[in-house]
C-alpha cells in the first residue's frame, strides 16, 4: 500500500465503467490470496456475477472456496442506520481479518448508490463514511466505496471525497488531497446539523493528479 489508510472512494459514470476500472483490484486480491467481500445493491447480485466473470474472475470457484463473498447491501431499506452499518462493517472486517488463515487479507467493495437516493439524510451518510475510517484502520482491511456520479451534486461529491483518505482515479490508487481527518469532519457535521446546513462546499472542476500512485495489477 502507498499509505497506512484503508478507506477508498471511487466515482463512476456507469456500472460498466466501475467493473472495468475495478477488475484489476479484484484480480489482484485473488492473486494475493485475499478475500473479496462485495456488498452489492439487492437487485444487482446476478448482474455483478456476470461482470466479475467477464473480468476474468472464476466466480463459481471463488465463491465455493469463500474467496469471493457477495452480500445484498443494505439488508433492509429505510433510514440510514449509522450505528448498525458500522457494527456490520466492523464485524465483517474483523472476522475476515482474523479468519482461520485460509486467506491473507480482505478487500471490501461497497456499492453506495442506495445511500444517495431521495429520502436518505446526507449527513447520516457522511457521518458513517467519516467514522468508517476508524473501523478500517483498526482492522487493517481495505474497503472501496463505489458511487455513481449521476445522482451527486458537486457539494455532496466534495463532502464524500473529504471522508476518504484514498481515491481511485483511472484505476490508480492515490492519496486524496481533500481528506479531512474524521474528528474534524465530525465536528463540522455536528455544526451543520445544528444550523440545518446539509451540504458543504462544491467540488473542484477536476481532481488534481499527484505524480505517484499505485495501480492494481
Amino acid at each position: 500500500m502507498i499509505t497506512t489508510h484503508f478507506h477508498i472512494c471511487a466515482f463512476f459514470d456507469s456500472r460498466d465503467e466501475a467493473g472495468q476500472v475495478l477488475a484489476p483490484f479484484y484480480r489482484e486480491a485473488q492473486a494475493r490470496n485475499e478475500c473479496n467481500l462485495h456488498l452489492v445493491e439487492p437487485d444487482g447480485l446476478d448482474e455483478h456475477r456476470v461482470r466479475l466473470a467477464a473480468a476474468g474472475i472464476d466466480v463459481p470457484g471463488c465463491e465455493h472456496r469463500g474467496q469471493l463473498v457477495l452480500r445484498p447491501w443494505p439488508d433492509e431499506a429505510g433510514a440510514f442506520d449509522v450505528e448498525g452499518l458500522l457494527e456490520a462493517m466492523d464485524r465483517a472486517t474483523a472476522e475476515r481479518g482474523a479468519a482461520s488463515g485460509a486467506f491473507d487479507g480482505l478487500r471490501v467493495m461497497a456499492q453506495m448508490g442506495w445511500a444517495v437516493r431521495p429520502g436518505i439524510d446526507r449527513l447520516d451518510l457522511l457521518e458513517y463514511e467519516a467514522r468508517l475510517n476508524r473501523v478500517l484502520d483498526t482492522n487493517q482491511q481495505l474497503a472501496i466505496c463505489v458511487y455513481d456520479l449521476a445522482p451527486l451534486d458537486g457539494a455532496t461529491m466534495m463532502d464524500l471525497l473529504r471522508t476518504h483518505p484514498l481515491t481511485m482515479i483511472g484505476g490508480v490508487l492515490r492519496e486524496n488531497p481533500f481528506f479531512t481527518p474524521p474528528a474534524e469532519m465530525l465536528r463540522e457535521l455536528f455544526a451543520r446539523r445544528a444550523t440545518g446546513r446539509r451540504r458543504g462546499r462544491s467540488a473542484p472542476a477536476a481532481l488534481p493528479v499527484p505524480a505517484s500512485g499505485r495501480r492494481a495489477e
